[in-house]
């Protein structure tokens, strides 16, 4: 099957949004690669940016941080790959199906807004400092917290779950922000909790969102980027099949493309 090519960004005179302005930052540290250098493509600040045209750029492999909108765009280096999951041919591994089957029975999933909770607050600040001690936002405060993850200019909410079996001031296990699309939802950020490390909690979390995808027939769940170098994100090269976007299309790799023919 064709992978679909991007649409670009609303042009000047539609009546969703205005034209949309872009510049390359300087060179900074890479968060992902050590010794790297990094910039990216970013929405010019105070450009408004909503649910229409962010979809749209999200399908142009760009990301958000609560107002900020930005892609990578590194002049030596294309680790940082943009990934999305075609949920309506998802086929879960055999550790998928079990991680599916431990947690759905008890996970109990609660839709909200996207507003300050201190018992979100609490589980992000234990998640930072588990999963990435001495990282820059392990020492974020309420308010750095809430601007980049609450604080959203598109369609987002956010999903809290509880593990059923347990006290309700004990029971929550995980949160996810989602922003929903025009062609699916893009997964912006899941924290959990840390104890016990094997538990699986993130890779519930995007079973939870292919599941939701499918439910609403949107056909895409965009998890950001995929940099195979990084211990860290290989997890989502996991779900299969995957597109990866690269010279401006989404493709399937050649795993994933073999994995079909011979299925």
């Amino acid at each position: 099957m064709d992978s679909p090519s991007p649409t670009p960004p609303p042009q000047p005179g539609s009546s969703r949004t205005h034209r949309i302005q872009l510049y390359t930052t300087a060179d900074y540290a890479c968060s992902y690669l050590p010794a790297q250098q990094a910039r990216s493509l970013v929405v010019a600040p105070g450009q408004v940016v909503d649910s229409a045209a962010y979809s749209q750029l999200v399908q142009q492999g760009f990301r958000r941080s609560g107002h900020f909108t930005y892609r990578p765009a590194c002049l030596n280096c294309q680790a940082c790959q943009s990934i999305r999951l075609p949920v309506a041919e998802f086929a879960p591994n055999r550790s998928q199906r079990r991680n599916w089957r431990n947690h759905q029975p008890h996970l109990r999933a609660d839709i909200l807004p996207p507003d300050f909770d201190e018992a979100h607050y609490a589980l992000y600040q234990r998640y930072q400092q588990a999963r990435h001690p001495g990282g820059s936002m392990a020492e974020d405060g309420a308010e750095q917290y809430s601007d980049f993850l609450l604080d959203s200019p598109v369609d987002t909410f956010l999903v809290a779950f509880y593990d059923q079996r347990l006290p309700q001031a004990q029971a929550l296990r995980m949160v996810s922000i989602i922003d929903q699309l025009s062609d699916g939802l893009s997964a912006v950020y899941t924290f959990y909790d840390p104890e016990p490390p094997q538990a699986g909690y993130g890779t519930y979390g995007v079973l939870w969102q292919i599941a939701l995808a499918q439910r609403l027939q949107l056909p895409y769940v965009y998890l950001g980027y995929w940099i195979g170098q990084s211990p860290k994100m290989r997890y989502k090269q996991d779900f299969r099949p995957h597109e990866i976007l690269q010279n401006g299309q989404w493709q399937r790799p050649a795993t994933d493309t073999k994995a079909a023919a011979q299925g």
